[in-house]
């Protein structure tokens, strides 16, 4: 039968032809693309505005061309335009604008290298312009130089007195110190520094005391309390002749430095600790200040030793001497630098020392300890004499009466002469230096060379 059931099979399939325009009007699926790292493409990417997205639109249609026809030439590249220059990543450093305030506190951090470029470049700016400024630069760089490592920061040793000069130069001192009694005033003033750089355990180190006693060198072992307890001891001599206190106590009448240590050490507390500083510190400080406010009668005021006695001046000038080689003793035992006096001071000191000789030389010949005297001569007159050449700091020439203590030295009498160094001499004085091995340059008399070095180690004691 045929009517609704055209173009279907008796099945109710559809024919053929249906199937061929059911396909024909159906939507392709496309099929899978490759990716792109497979063929060593890389990914396009999206294109720009006004840029067409595939580049054969660019094509045009050409027509069809004989074979006899030559090919036409290429077309000419257009040349490429100029590529702009890349800007300069760095800017140009530009200077603020500071204030005058504000660029002097920035001169502490300049000297250190601390600021920026910038505040860098706006100091060095305004250095060149404001004086001031500039000055206390160039003292906070100077600063800056002493915090590094690979300098000694030891002081200068006569930076105390250059700042004490400079002070009483525009200053000058209501009540000075006389000059008699300033190297006992600088040398206490070094020592005391040299303490307070010391710990508490190194006031117990061990410190030799040494002294020629007649024909040998003896010792004594004490610690550096120990030391410093003696000088307060034997300072005291000056302090009683003053109607000052008595560091033994009241009612001693111990002259004699070696007893007067004896009985402190004996009566003090055991181990002496760094206590003591305080009261010698306190006792040097009271001796400047009574010999500065008793004006000049003071300076001949007689200060007994014991087996003999010296003027004031001269008393503080020996306690000068002996506070330097005490300070040098513990200067070695806790391993510190210690410099010699200045040359003016140390002069004096050699001064005193060769003043002290004839009779020293004198007291070692009544002991036998010595040559007899060769030609006696009256008090005042020149006689038979030494010639001692100090070299170095606080150097001079000296001559030395020989025979006779009230003789006075003389170079046309000189028999003999001995040619030392000044620090040399003095440590020779202080027995620290053997008389035999003490002398740089001798000439002349021996036996007068060798009675004048044993009486100057003879000068010193405990």
């Amino acid at each position: 039968m045929s009517g609704d059931g055209e173009g279907r099979h008796d099945d109710g399939s559809r024919g053929s032809a249906g199937r061929d325009e059911e396909v024909r009007g159906a939507r392709c699926i496309p099929g899978p693309r490759p990716a792109a790292d497979a063929l060593g493409l890389a990914p396009s990417a999206a294109p720009l505005p006004g840029e067409p997205r595939n580049p054969l639109e660019l094509a045009e249609p050409r027509e069809p061309r004989d074979l006899g026809e030559p090919a036409p030439p290429p077309p000419e590249d257009p040349a490429p335009a100029p590529r702009p220059e890349p800007e300069s990543p760095v800017a140009p450093l530009s200077t603020p604008v500071l204030s005058h305030r504000v660029l002097k506190a920035l001169l502490g951090a300049w000297a250190l290298a601390a600021c920026s470029a910038e505040e860098t470049a706006a100091v060095e700016e305004h250095l060149t312009e404001c004086a001031p400024c500039a000055d206390e630069a160039l003292r906070l760089r100077d600063a800056v130089g002493l915090l590094h490592t690979d300098r000694s920061l030891d002081l200068d040793p006569l930076l105390r007195s250059r700042v004490i000069e400079g002070c009483l130069s525009r200053r000058p001192a209501r009540i000075p110190i006389p000059a008699w009694a300033a190297p006992y005033d600088a040398e206490t003033a070094r020592l005391d520094a040299l303490l307070g750089d010391i710990g508490a355990s190194e006031w117990h180190a061990p410190v030799r005391l040494r002294w020629f006693d007649g024909e040998q060198a003896v010792n004594r072992r004490t610690t550096v309390a120990g030391v410093i307890g003696h000088l307060m001891t034997v300072d005291g001599l000056v302090s009683t002749a003053l109607g000052l206190d008595d560091p033994l106590g009241p009612g001693q009448r111990l002259h004699s430095p070696l007893e007067r240590t004896e009985t402190y050490w004996a009566a003090a507390y055991r181990p002496l600790t760094r206590t003591v500083r305080e009261p010698w510190r306190e006792q040097s400080h009271t001796l400047i200040r009574t010999v500065s406010f008793a004006g000049r009668g003071v300076a001949e005021l007689s200060v007994p030793y014991g087996d003999f006695a010296l003027p004031l001046q001269d008393s503080l000038l020996d306690r000068a001497f002996e506070c330097w080689v005490h300070g040098g003793d513990i200067a070695a035992a806790v391993d510190y630098p210690y410099e010699a006096p200045s040359p003016s001071h140390l002069h004096r000191m050699i001064d005193l020392a060769v003043r002290m000789l004839p009779a020293a030389l004198a007291e070692r010949r009544r002991a036998g300890l010595a040559g007899p005297a060769r030609h006696l001569v009256t008090a005042g007159s020149p006689g038979r004499s030494l010639h001692l050449e100090v070299e170095g700091l606080g150097g001079g020439d000296w001559y030395i009466a020989l025979d006779s203590p009230a003789a006075v030295g003389s170079p046309g009498h000189t028999v003999a002469q001995v040619a030392l160094d000044g620090v040399e001499f003095c440590r020779l004085v202080a027995g620290h230096t053997s008389p035999v091995e003490a002398a740089a340059g001798q000439e002349g008399d021996r036996e007068a060379i060798r009675d004048v070095l044993f009486a100057a180690a003879a000068l010193s004691r405990l």
